[in-house]
């Protein structure tokens, strides 16, 4: 497990390496006013001398070094635009908290709910209940979520007696949008359970335990939904920090201070530190929800052997 583990932390690394030095790069490429609130009022010599002071006169290897340097030292770097000389570290930690808060009640409420109603299809597989739970994912699948995000909003905020300005302190105004963010997941953790539960279904395992006199409730959710739950289970740490990292449409929606949004607006304003650290923080997410999904696989499923998983990648 060690080794697996090692392995998989150093491909980690070097991915997040690769993207943050192609993006790094790339930024260099873009023109350089993003390094500047007031590009148009600055002469050429004042433009000469603050690239100097933040080292983009260097070249560009040595740049890289010294990007590296500041990062492990936690330097994300200094946004120039959208806050005016405050630190990106500082930017991200008054937002990532709220995304981390919304994200994690989103989270609970999909899990709470398509898992049950996942399990519950494939057990009533053709029955009223599973019809319903299969027009409810077919209407969220089918319908723009731009569309049924503007009803709940609509309506919501009639039933609970909420304003549109999002208030962080009320946990009133914290329902609406964690129920329009756990939608989306709780159609695809239903759609797939009740898959993975209706294909296991009819394997020899669960002729088996029939045979042996189990109760077909018995059968379904202490054998069948362990095994169906294994290949789902990969998903859920990169759907959570995904979550977490927050919707832009949501929390535009909602006006919530997160992390929503927050990328599209710095690109807007060309702030390149800001886009860099943001971009860190996407990357390590996704590296780090692939990781997790296949050590919470391993967890599950004790046939999954570390080393031949290690080796097969």
């Amino acid at each position: 497990m060690l080794l697996y583990l090692s392995k998989r932390i150093a491909r980690s690394f070097l991915t997040l390496i690769i993207i943050l030095t192609v993006v790094f790069c790339l930024l260099r490429l873009m023109p350089i006013e993003g390094y500047f609130q007031n590009f148009d009022k600055m002469t050429p010599q004042q433009i000469e001398v603050g690239l100097k002071e933040m080292g983009l006169s260097d070249p560009l290897p040595l740049q890289i070094v010294h990007f590296f340097q500041k990062l492990l030292h936690g330097d994300l770097g200094t946004s120039r635009i959208y806050r005016s000389n405050v630190p990106v570290s500082d930017i991200l930690a008054d937002k990532v908290p709220v995304s981390i808060k919304l994200g994690i009640w989103s989270m609970v409420v999909s899990l709470l709910v398509g898992l049950p109603m996942g399990a519950l299809m494939a057990r009533y597989q053709y029955r009223w209940f599973d019809r319903i739970g299969t027009f409810f994912i077919v209407c969220i699948q089918a319908v723009p979520a731009a569309v049924y995000f503007l009803y709940i909003q609509l309506y919501g905020t009639q039933l609970f007696h909420v304003g549109l300005l999002f208030q962080i302190d009320d946990p009133n105004y914290w329902i609406l949008p964690v129920i329009s963010m756990s939608l989306g997941n709780i159609a695809f953790y239903g759609m797939w359970l009740r898959r993975y539960m209706i294909d296991e279904s009819n394997k020899d395992y669960v002729r088996l335990a029939k045979a042996k006199g189990l109760s077909e409730g018995n059968v379904m959710f202490k054998h069948i939904f362990r095994n169906a739950f294994v290949p789902l289970a990969q998903y859920i740490p990169t759907a959570f920090l995904n979550t977490v990292i927050g919707s832009i449409y949501i929390e535009s929606l909602y006006s919530i201070p997160g992390m929503g949004g927050l990328l599209v607006t710095v690109i807007k304003k060309h702030d390149n530190a800001m886009v860099q650290g943001i971009v860190l923080l996407y990357a390590c997410v996704g590296v780090l929800g692939l990781l997790l999904g296949d050590l919470m696989m391993v967890m599950l499923d004790p046939r999954i052997s570390l080393g031949k998983k290690a080796g097969d990648r």
